[in-house]
């Protein structure tokens, strides 16, 4: 059974290997998954006990160790905040639950292999593994960093039919291609061959082949229609666990003013400015946002542009005379609902508020409200408000008064393709991801958000333009391709001409068909477990 273990390993370390932001390795995700699926077929093969406990620690293994080197940067932000030990134990939820939803779906997959064929078994599998990624990017506890897609972000070239399946069809391949060669070499090794060997190679080369010189044929030929609009992304270089120390929120929108007048020309159309730009000490009444000095001093600064629009993060609050939401929170006789909102400010008195929606659990959302109510010391240091932050259901779009639409996209949300694509549907000719980064210190992190953010270009055939506080800020074609970006830590302003983009892709008007089809398959699987086999 050791060697088993060092297998479910083995798989581990390819995986990490294959992850971003480690470049030229997309390509191992292709047989990661071949020594787990081997170790499994051995342990169901083999002269054991508990059998399936034994396949979900094979799967749980290789998924812990391959989430904690990943995303081992959780840790690192929160001990920045908390002493090792309630740090650790705070990081063990996204280290740990992600694996034990694989290790379920392993399990699962151990009770079909107990009354169904094996290619039976692995459409089952691939299902039940979808299911978990969707899951895992619809519940309160969503973190959909690992979706298995994602893994491509740092070769976009070879993903541009993203536009047409999203990430899960990176998901899909990635298994498919490695099913495929787990029964190639069970064959050779055990000298059979139950299927055609010919027939699984040639599938393998078909699968990787054909999307990849598809890909790099439109990557090649892909023309953006020419409709072009001045775009300014700042990057304040404002330390998130110094603010209100010796920078003062005046101080900060002094220093958005400065970097954004050094690039900006009479034609800028939009300036975007990161997550929690327009501040003040006691949060930002929405209904009262004029009368507030910042307000004024955005104003003053847009005066020299004709069709200048500020679309800015903000940390504001609505007040309610009863308690008409959820996370609203008592003050005095009224109540009041704390956002961490974008905001759209343009030269008449029109104000637009967005307020983000997919919150990050433990910093800005209480997940199960009650169930995980003795955490909430500890979720505090996290830069969140342990009682929740207010969100609204669905996305909006920004529209400046000329009629470009902008989606106001809030750092954590640009993780899910779907929801971005909501934003499109509605209108959105660009994306702007507003974002803080400095949390996570100079890791991997950082580096991860950006490159998922190509996926969402190439989902929209829209530029992404990325405002983050600390970096990394940025401007990304239609393409995924990476046209200009800041370096980490060091404040600046970088002004490009975009695209707008009016059209709508497979992706964006049909969203999650693979997920739809796979949460069928997967429930004709759980059937299926139930099935007596015959004899």
């Amino acid at each position: 059974m050791k060697s088993n273990y060092l297998l479910a390993l083995l798989s581990a370390f390819l995986l990490w290997l294959a992850w971003p932001p480690i470049p030229y390795t997309a390509i191992l995700l292709l047989v990661a998954f071949v020594p787990l699926l081997i170790a499994v077929e051995q342990t169901i093969r083999g002269d054991y006990k508990n059998k399936g406990r034994k396949v979900f620690a094979l799967a749980f293994l290789t998924g812990v160790v391959w989430n904690t080197a990943s995303i081992y940067w959780v840790y690192n932000a929160m001990n920045a905040f908390l002493d090792a030990m309630p740090s650790l134990l705070i990081s063990l939820i996204p280290y740990t639950l992600a694996p034990l939803l694989m290790g379920l779906a392993f399990r699962l997959y151990y009770q079909m292999r107990k009354r169904n064929s094996i290619l039976i078994s692995f459409m089952g599998l691939i299902s039940f593994w979808v299911a978990y990624e969707y899951l895992h990017q619809s519940w309160e506890l969503s973190f959909p960093w690992m979706t298995l897609g994602n893994g491509f972000a740092n070769s976009h070239q070879l993903v541009q039919w993203y536009s047409i399946t999203g990430v899960y069809g990176g998901t899909l391949l990635i298994w498919l291609v490695n099913i495929a060669l787990f029964l190639f070499i069970w064959q050779k090794r055990n000298k059979i061959e139950a299927y055609s060997n010919k027939i699984l190679m040639g599938a393998v080369a078909g699968l990787i082949l054909i999307p990849s010189i598809a890909s790099l044929i439109w990557y090649s030929q892909y023309e953006e229609h020419v409709n072009p609009s001045e775009i300014v992304t700042v990057q304040p270089n404002i330390d998130p666990f110094g603010k209100w120390g010796p920078i003062t929120p005046e101080d900060q929108l002094n220093v958005l003013t400065n970097l954004s007048q050094k690039v900006a020309k009479l034609n800028t159309e939009f300036f975007i400015w990161p997550e929690t730009a327009i501040s003040d000490r006691n949060g930002i009444n929405e209904e009262e946002f004029r009368e507030y000095p910042q307000y004024q001093k955005v104003l003053q600064f847009l005066e020299p542009y004709h069709n200048g629009n500020v679309l800015s993060g903000i940390e504001s609050y609505v007040l309610y005379a009863d308690q008409r939401t959820p996370t609203a929170k008592p003050i005095g006789n009224m109540f009041y609902d704390s956002f961490n909102a974008g905001v759209l400010v343009d030269g008449s008195s029109k104000l637009q508020f967005y307020h983000k929606s997919k919150l990050v659990p433990g910093a800005e959302l209480m997940p199960f409200g009650k169930a995980l109510s003795l955490l909430k010391p500890f979720f505090a240091h996290f830069g969140g408000t342990t009682g929740g932050y207010g969100s609204q259901d669905k996305p909006s779009v920004f529209y400046s008064a000329s009629g470009i639409g902008a989606a106001p996209v809030i750092c954590y949300e640009s993780i899910w393709g779907n929801y971005v694509a909501e934003y499109v549907k509605m209108g959105a000719q660009f994306i702007a991801v507003i974002t803080n980064d400095g949390w996570w210190g100079d890791t991997s992190g950082k580096d991860q958000h950006l490159q998922y953010a190509k996926l969402r270009a190439i989902e929209n055939r829209r530029w992404v333009v990325r405002s983050a506080n600390t970096g990394i800020s940025a401007f990304i074609n239609q393409r995924g391709d990476i046209v200009q970006k800041s370096s980490w830590w060091v404040p600046t302003a970088l002004s490009q001409e975009i695209n707008l983009n009016e059209n709508l892709t497979f992706y964006t008007r049909s969203g999650d068909l693979i997920v739809y089809i796979c949460l069928l398959t997967g429930l004709i699987s759980i059937g299926l477990i139930f099935v007596r086999k015959r004899n």
